[in-house]
This record gives C-alpha cells, structure tokens and sequence, in this order.
C-alpha cells in the first residue's frame, strides 16, 4: 500500500502528518438507529437490544408478513456489523459500502434467539467479557470465576441457573464471569476451552484453576471460597491490642464481630467474605466472647455485636465505632466502605507540587458522593505493588484547577510524576477492574492528554497525535494499542492525544472529519494511512514513515516515474480506494511486500477515490488493482494484472519476483560435473523436484539470493525429477535441498558440497560470505607451500 501526501489545511499544519482513519464517522447512524442503540453503546448493549428486536421482528414469528424476512435480515446485518470490531470501523466511516454485502445473510430461528442467544446478557452480577476485555479483567488483581459456554451446549443451559444463584451468592467478594465461545471463539481456544462448560478461576500472575467438582451452587461456593486467602483473625487477651496497634498504625480499620451463645454474630464464610473483598483496607477478626468475656466487656460488648473501629479510634470513645446492625455481607461492604476515610484531597495549592513528586490516580468529580467513588477507595490496595499514588479534585469548589486541565465532567487520569502537563485521562467503562489495568498501562507508557496550549504543532521532536471523541468505541479501541506502541518507541517518537469533543477548534484546523484520526508531526506533509489499528499496525507505519518502502504516487508521478521508467526499472503498484475493506486488508501486506522487494522492484500505490478520473482514464474498474509494469520502455503502458487468490506480502511477493530475468542457471548431469565439481567458481546450487510445493515457494527466494551474491557465487538449479541419478550421488534425499559448493583453488570441489539448512536468502549469503571468508587464510597458506 501507499501514504497519499495530503495538502495541509491552513498555515498552522506544517509537519508530516499521518491520517490513520479507520473509524468513527458522526453521520453514520442508520445501524445504530436500526437496532435503536447510540453510538456509543457496548458490544453487550448492542447484543441486548438485537436479541428484543429478534424476539419480536423474527419471520417465525411474523408468518402472515410477506416482508419480515427481509426486514430481519436488515436487522441481523445491523448486529453482525455493529458487534465485530473491525466491521464496525468500517461502517462507522465509510458506511454499507465498506462492507462485505454477504454480512448478516443468514440467520437462526427464533428458538435460538429466545433459549441460546446470550445466556447471561441480562444477569447483572454475571459480567459478560469478550476478546477486548478479557485480557485486563483478569489481569486486574481481582479474583475472577469464569464461564467459558457454547450458545447450543445443553449441559451450559443446565448449569446456567445455578450459576446465576452462585453468581448473587458471591456478589462483590469475586468476579463472576461468562465468555460466550460461540463470538469469542478465538479467544476460547487460544485459553485452552476444548468442551463446554468450561469454569476456571483467574488470579493474576498466576496459573488458571479448572473447577471440577459438582456443579452444584454449594460446591462452586466452596470452590471459590479457597481462593480468597485473605486472613481472619481470633483476636484473644495475647494479641489483641498488639494486632490493633499494627493495623491502626498502617491507617488500617478493624472490622471485629463478637460472638456469643446468643446474639448476632458473623458466621465464618460471612468474616471471610468480607476480608476477601476489604483487602488492603480493613482487618477482620473476631472474638468468642464466651471465652474472653472480660476482654468483650471491656469493648463495652455484652452481646453479639459487629463493628468497625477506624485507625484514629480510642477504645473508649465508642461515638467513633460504627456498629453495624445488619449481618448482610454486601450491606456490611457498603457501610463499612462508606465509612471509610475519602481519598486524599488534592487542590490547586498542593496540585503541582505533589504530582511531581510521585505518580498519581487521580477521580475528578463534581460535588456529592457515589458508589463509584467509594469503590475508587479500594485503588490504593489494588496499585500498592505499583508505587501509585490515588487522589480526587473536587471541581465544585476547585473549578480553576479542573478548567485550567479541560476536565469538564466526572473522570479518573493517571499522572506519571513528571509535572501536571504529563497525565491521560481514562475513557473506558468506570468498573474497577478497567481503572486498576488503564492505571498500570498508562504509568508505563507515554501517551498523554494534549489542550491547545500544548498541542505540538510547532515542536521539533516528532509527534503522534490522536484525535479522537469518548464516545467512539473504536476510539477506545485504538488507546490501549497507542500505549503499547509508545513503550516500544520510547525515546523516538512522542504520543499525544486530543478530544475533539472539547477541542472543537483545533481538531477543525487540521480537518478532523472521522475519529480516530492519527497524525504524525515531523517536517511539512501530510500522508494518510489505512491500515489496521494495532500496535503492530502502528509500529510498522512508524518504521515505513523513517525509511519509506511504498512511493505515494499521483497522476504526474505516475507519469514521471511509472511510465517513464528507465530500461530495467519494473514497478508494482496498488490502486486502491480507502473505503475498500479487502483495500484496507492489502495495506499492511503491500507494506510488508515492499519491504522484501527493496532494491529489486519499485513499489507504489495510488488512492483511486482522491484520482478518480485518473483511474478510470488508465482502466482501473475494482479495487484493489494490482498490476506489475515491466521493465520495458518500447511498452510503457504493458503491465500484468494480479489475479492471484491470495493477497498476503509472501504470494505478492513471489508474483512480482516472477517478472525479473533469472540470476540462476539451469543445470545438466554434465554442466554440474564440468562447472560445479570441477570448476574454480563458487557455487550455491537449489535440488529441487517440479512437483514439490515447499520447492516453488522456494525458488523465487533463491532467485533473490542468486542476485544478491552475484559476481561472488554462480547459482544453479538441479531438476531431481529429470536427473534423479545425479541427485542420489549428490546425496539429495529431500526437495527442496540447498547445498554450497566452495571453490579450492586449483583443488576440485569435494563431492558432497556443503548443506545449508535454511530458505531465507538474507540469512544463507551471511552463512556463505562467512564461508568464503574463511576459506580466504587457508587458500593463501596452501599457494604459499606449492610456491
């Protein structure tokens, strides 16, 4: 593929800039308003509202309606789309004709949208994960019990209500999880899901744990229970207040329940829950009050009771003891969190000066409490590991410090210690387990949230900057694969990004018309790029930005350089149109074709929708067009036309190599003999048979190697099928086989040559220079002895 240079809009945009649009198009809504979902809705939101729509619009049951088929067919290609990723970038910016007009062609019968279709999408204590976020969900901290089934698997549909009951049963003392392997089924093979149902618990860093006892509530109850190893302590006269004193001084609470024959008392699975979900930030114990009455009574017990004692607390001044009247785990984790201390205040007096000392987690909120910002206490615990600092900024009464750093709403930012310029902000779903992994991501990576009066339009060092609006879930997409990359390029290039949400001004300057939009800046033009939004994608561009291996072409270079070719040159070029999804595909590959053609053939593309007159003008009717121009100048317009099936860089490859004259000969029983083993030349010979796949995958590469060592080693070729005597006394017993025949001076070759066993050319002219190379010392010293 190609990079078009763009004409920059205004005098403002004077570096190189790269348009790596994929995605998010403001005016394509018409899937969104099929389905009756925003923009912004999740894969979840999106499959919940096709499965009501199905259940109601469905031809099974519609009969008397002569349309409802086709108008469940538009409903069902809506979900196809909207719920694959990469089909949703599509849509999103280029609309229906981006896509492949066989999506959404065939659909289930009722019965399967009404009993198979998305098990748990509507148990709310059952998160429903998927390839985008299963990765950061188990690696979060947290402890996860996943349910990996298969939409028809009768035994998932068995356990499915007890799941649910297991599911309400551990709410909030671990994740409950369900993976779908019927959408994900990727994902469920690359965790090993060979039969359904699948359950596994996930702790991080460490290995799964295969459930395999009775599927019964209990069972799984007990299973999960094992794995929350946070202690419960007895508290007795020997260690009590050495126990307190340890935890006060670490600014941890005590949760105590006192037990006695009579009287409300936290019964042991209740204590362990609560330490499992209050990790880091309370101890739990308790006290047999039968047998430590006056240790009880001098808490001022008398009864069953259950309290929280916080660090500041003395034992005597009970109005600081919050005493709970409820043996309910969740209820006791709300209270007992709401009791507990707010984060630390920042304000604009100690702001800057505390974010440059240490990194920071930082919830910006807007006056009142929530219970998000209650679980955000349990971040502190979560990141302790990770030396990251949690805070909040009240913008009701600091509205300077949230204004002055464009928050204008309810969000969470990481600041990595170097001043308060350098922070990102988060835009994904406000659960914890996404802010504990966007946490540790960002302080290790080096993308940063860009406003006006830092934007790097005039800076030196080159930038990579994203524009891109919150709402667009390809947007969101596109983030964790930005910092990815920026670990990698540390140092080389600085990653940026802008919300043109906010920025309305800035992002119009530069002509933002689809989010996200990437630009690189780094000198005065503009290239775009359609390609995959990966950190691989990313990384790849960066390297073919620094030493470019695909000419942008236009109709005057084209003209120039294509077409007016010297004798010799031969070109590859892609015309292409950047809504075509099979020419997004071609883009990485072409790249990567280019690459492995250096100094062989020349390679361009052209963007057919910006050139339109000018493609049809040369006969170009589908895109992509692929066509080789060959290398001579009587025939300027001759080319041939790839119709190859597939379009990956490795047959592309071979196909364009096809059209150099060969480097290597053809040899004889009779030439190998005179000219190989008899000869003064080096040699580099391919055995190979005519019939052998693995054989002409190889030959164009040998070809390559035959032109890199030319003038050093003559190559030939062995047909093993026409002269299979000569290969059996040359000791071929495979095809293809590479063997190295080294000169000896006046001596003749030995007999067997040398086996080399590798097909890439790059790495066998390194095995034989060295080869040759070595032999140069020995060669000297033997003409030495006979002179």
């Amino acid at each position: 593929m190609g990079f078009r240079v763009v004409r920059p809009v205004g005098p403002a945009l004077l570096l190189l800039v790269l348009l790596v649009t994929v995605l998010c198009r403001p005016d394509s809504s018409d899937y969104y308003d099929l389905l009756g979902v925003s923009k912004e809705a999740t894969t979840r939101e999106i499959r919940q509202a096709f499965k009501k729509l199905a259940l109601t619009m469905h031809p099974d049951k519609n009969p008397g309606d002569p349309l409802a088929h086709d108008k469940f067919l538009r409903v069902n290609r809506a979900y196809e789309v909207l719920k694959d990723e990469d089909l949703r970038k599509k849509y999103d910016k280029y609309g229906e004709k981006g896509l492949d007009e066989q999506q959404g062609g065939r659909y289930e019968s009722w019965n399967y949208y009404r009993y198979d279709f998305g098990i748990y999408d509507d148990d709310l204590e059952i998160i429903t994960l998927d390839s985008g976020d299963f990765d950061a969900a188990v690696n979060s901290g947290e402890i996860w019990f996943i349910n990996f089934y298969f939409p028809r698997c009768s035994h998932c549909h068995q356990l499915a209500p007890t799941w649910r009951e297991f599911a309400k049963e551990m709410d909030g003392v671990i994740r409950i999880g369900a993976v779908n392997c019927g959408d994900n089924n990727y994902l469920c093979r690359r965790r090993g899901i060979s039969s359904y149902p699948s359950l596994y618990i996930y702790r991080a860093g460490q290995t799964p744990e295969k459930f395999t006892m009775e599927r019964t509530k209990e069972d799984l109850v007990r299973f999960s229970m094992q794995f929350i190893t946070t202690g419960v302590t007895q508290l007795w006269q020997g260690n009590v207040f050495r126990e307190l004193e340890a935890a006060f001084a670490s600014s941890l609470s005590w949760l105590i329940t006192f037990c006695f024959d009579t009287g409300d008392c936290l019964e042991p699975r209740t204590r362990q829950k609560l330490a499992g979900m209050l990790d880091g930030l309370v101890k739990v114990g308790w006290m047999d009050c039968t047998d430590q009455q006056q240790l009880c009574e001098s808490f001022q017990v008398t009864s069953g009771a259950t309290g929280l004692f916080p660090p500041d607390n003395a034992l005597d001044q009970q109005d600081r003891i919050l005493w709970l009247k409820t043996l309910d785990t969740k209820e006791i984790y709300s209270l007992v969190l709401n009791h507990l201390p707010d984060l630390e205040l920042l304000t604009t007096d100690s702001f800057k000066d505390k974010l440059a000392r240490h990194r920071w987690v930082v919830s910006f909120t807007f006056g009142g409490r929530s219970s998000a910002s209650n679980e955000y206490k349990k971040l502190q615990a979560f990141l302790l590991n990770d030396h990251v600092q949690v805070g909040r900024v009240d913008c009701i009464a600091d509205p300077a410090l949230c204004q002055s750093l464009y928050v204008h709403k309810p969000c969470v930012a990481v600041f990595k210690g170097l001043g308060i310029q350098d922070f990102e902000i988060f835009h994904g779903k406000h659960v914890l387990y996404n802010i504990v992994a966007f946490a540790r991501d960002s302080i290790r990576a080096h993308v940063t949230t860009l406003w006006p009066d830092i934007f790097p339009s005039d800076r030196k060092e080159p930038w990579l900057v994203d524009f891109f609006a919150p709402w667009c879930p390809p947007c969101r997409a596109l983030l964790p694969e930005l910092r990815k990359a920026s670990i990698q390029l540390a140092g080389q290039i600085k990653f940026g990004t802008l919300d043109c949400t906010i920025h309305h001004n800035l992002c119009s300057m530069y002509n933002i018309q689809a989010y996200p939009t990437t630009m690189v800046f780094n000198d005065s033009s503009v290239h775009e790029y359609e390609g995959h939004h990966s950190a691989e994608g990313i990384l790849e561009f960066i390297q073919d930005l620094v030493n470019p291996s695909v000419v942008i072409l236009d109709p005057s270079s084209f003209t120039d350089r294509v077409r007016g070719r010297a004798e010799g040159i031969i070109w590859a070029v892609d015309f292409y149109a950047p809504w075509c999804g099979p020419c997004q595909a071609l883009m990485p590959e072409w790249r990567r074709m280019a690459r492995m053609l250096s100094g062989q053939i020349l390679v361009g593309s052209l963007d057919c929708q910006h050139f339109q007159t000018f493609c049809r003008d040369q006969g170009v009717r589908a895109y992509p067009e692929i066509r080789l121009y060959t290398g001579s100048t009587k025939q300027p317009d001759r080319y041939m036309s790839y119709n190859g099936w597939h379009r990956d860089s490795q047959s592309l490859r071979v196909w364009a190599l096809s059209a150099l004259p060969r480097a290597s000969v053809d040899l004889t029983p009779e030439t190998f003999r005179s000219q190989v083993l008899a000869g003064q030349d080096h040699w580099v010979l391919d055995f190979y048979a005519p019939w052998c796949g693995p054989c002409q995958h190889f030959a164009p590469e040998f070809e390559v190697l035959a032109r890199m060592l030319k003038g050093r080693v003559l190559a030939g070729k062995m047909d093993c099928q026409a002269h299979q005597q000569t290969c059996r006394s040359a000791g071929i017993t495979a095809y293809p086989t590479l063997k190295f025949y080294l000169s000896q001076g006046t001596r003749k070759h030995e007999h067997s040559g040398e086996h080399i066993n590798s097909r890439d050319a790059d790495t066998i002219a390194d095995i034989i220079r060295h080869r040759i190379e070595q032999q140069l010392p020995r060669l000297h010293s033997t003409m030495k002895d006979e002179l």
